[in-house]
């Protein structure tokens, strides 16, 4: 099992799908079906980055992290600048959410998702990828600079390991972990990012551990040239650059293929024509979740049954039903880099299907471009008689995973959420969209021509708002 695996607090004892295992092997991940190693580009060298060694001025004890913390603030007072991040605070700035009067601050602290659904109420679990300490329920104080954990981003031991509220487990090796500290690694990233919503590849479809030490053919930017992904993800004062459209509407704090690669390099004038309707990700990630699958549908409403056989794959008591989708080829929709966005309350048509995030932008558009998504489609808790998605408690003492009783569960939800509960509830549709920036193919995979194009068109042209295959019928009006 690798590290990144390893180290995480919530991986199941089995969480992919078909014959993917994970072997005791530091940083390495096999393909589905196969126990060999990925390829290697000629000359590859896994990389690291130069660092100060911590290991001569770490104390030989600590009594507990906020020790850690307290000691790594003295020599890096700056390292409070974490506190004004949306990593601490699970919210971003002030913002207008489109349909909706005036700014609020959004972010995963306050905001519904169609995976594990609600963070408040279930903070004892969730808080688990959290970069504090502590944090158990609504009382977390966010002021109190000891309980930033340094180490989940920095250690590089292997020993480390996040349990309930984000305090470390009693194996984790406190020591050992600070003397380990560097540069933010793969795995540091990846511990949380891919593995959000209760497991690997659950939430993302282009982000999950093969891309600790990927083959080039899995990402170009990392199997062959070693990027770490602070390499992209810029940081300035501890706000990294990035933007995760699961929790924001805009794209202030973005990042872009262009910033590297800042003219075309297709040498074809018809490629780079290209450009203006189509994204950069749409040629170069022609499939995703390549070596480890990606959960695709989440049904809450099957959940509880205690007649079903479980399988990590398909079915668990506490969850649901699910499905989970290998090398799949994405889906496609206009996007000019904002969506729209669910808030909690807002009034949903239980007949229909609900769109937590959609992208915003169309055909005449001129700032959209078609982009390759990721769209998870769930069918989960709503409020019958307010017609409102809602916010159950799954875990704790008596959370619907201790006693399966829905009602239950949205009594609690009710509470921590300040949300209204009219009594009645069922189970609603609805999809969510995650804009595909990871696993970039080598340029030789990217897509040609007739696979846009042409009888075997993986674009529903039609749905894009072209008359037919623009090849034939003309480009944008």
């Amino acid at each position: 099992m690798i590290s990144t695996i390893k180290r995480h607090p919530r991986i199941t004892s089995a969480v992919v799908a078909g014959s993917v295992l994970a072997a005791a092997i530091v940083a390495s991940v096999v393909r589905a079906n196969s126990s060999e190693p990925p390829p290697r580009a000629a000359g590859y060298q896994k990389k690291t980055r130069a660092h100060f060694d911590h290991a001569p001025v770490i104390p030989g004890k600590f009594e507990s992290p906020q020790e850690v913390t307290r000691t790594c603030l003295g020599c890096h007072p700056d390292a409070r600048e974490v506190m004004k991040t949306s990593h601490w605070t699970w919210l971003g700035e002030e913002v207008e959410v489109p349909g909706h009067p005036g700014k609020t601050r959004i972010g995963k602290k306050n905001l519904i998702n169609n995976f594990c659904i609600a963070t408040t109420g279930n903070e004892k679990s969730c808080m688990k990828c959290h970069a504090g300490y502590g944090w158990l329920d609504q009382s977390f104080d966010f002021t109190k600079e000891e309980n930033v954990d340094c180490l989940v981003c920095h250690e590089r031991s292997g020993t480390y390991v996040k349990g309930v509220g984000g305090v470390p487990t009693k194996g984790s090796d406190l020591v050992a972990a600070a003397k380990s500290v560097g540069t933010p690694g793969r795995q540091n990233c990846l511990t949380c990012h891919a593995f959000g919503g209760g497991g690997e590849a659950v939430k993302h479809g282009d982000l999950d551990s093969s891309l600790v030490h990927p083959g080039t053919d899995v990402d170009v930017h990392i199997g062959k040239h070693g990027f770490l992904c602070v390499d992209c993800h810029l940081t300035e004062k501890h706000q990294i650059k990035g933007r995760a459209f699961s929790v924001g509407v805009e794209d202030s704090n973005g990042l872009a293929c262009t910033e590297c690669h800042t003219k075309p390099e297709h040498k074809d004038a018809r490629l780079d024509a290209h450009l203006k309707s189509v994204a950069c990700q749409t040629c170069h990630v022609p499939t995703f979740a390549r070596t480890l699958p990606t959960k695709a549908t989440w049904d809450w409403s099957k959940a509880g049954d205690p007649t079903r056989a479980e399988n990590p794959h398909s079915y668990l008591k506490i969850k649901g039903e699910f499905t989970y989708e290998q090398d799949v080829v994405p889906e496609y929709r206009w996007f000019n880099l904002t969506v729209d966005r669910y808030l909690m309350g807002d009034k949903i048509d239980p007949k229909g299907v609900t769109a937590l995030n959609p992208p915003r932008g169309g055909i005449g558009d001129p700032t959209a471009k078609i982009w390759p998504f990721k769209i998870h489609r769930g069918n989960q808790p709503y409020d019958a008689g307010n017609d409102y998605l809602f916010p159950p408690t799954t875990g704790g003492t008596n959370g619907f995973w201790t006693n399966f009783d829905w009602d239950n569960a949205f009594r609690l939800g009710a509470k921590a959420n300040g949300l209204p509960y009219s009594g009645q509830y069922g189970f609603a549709k609805t999809e969510m969209y995650w804009p595909l920036t990871h696993m970039v193919a080598p340029k030789e995979k990217a897509l040609g021509c007739t696979d846009c194009h042409g009888e075997r068109s993986r674009f529903d042209w039609t749905a894009l708002g072209y008359a037919g295959d623009p090849m034939k019928t003309g480009g944008r009006p």
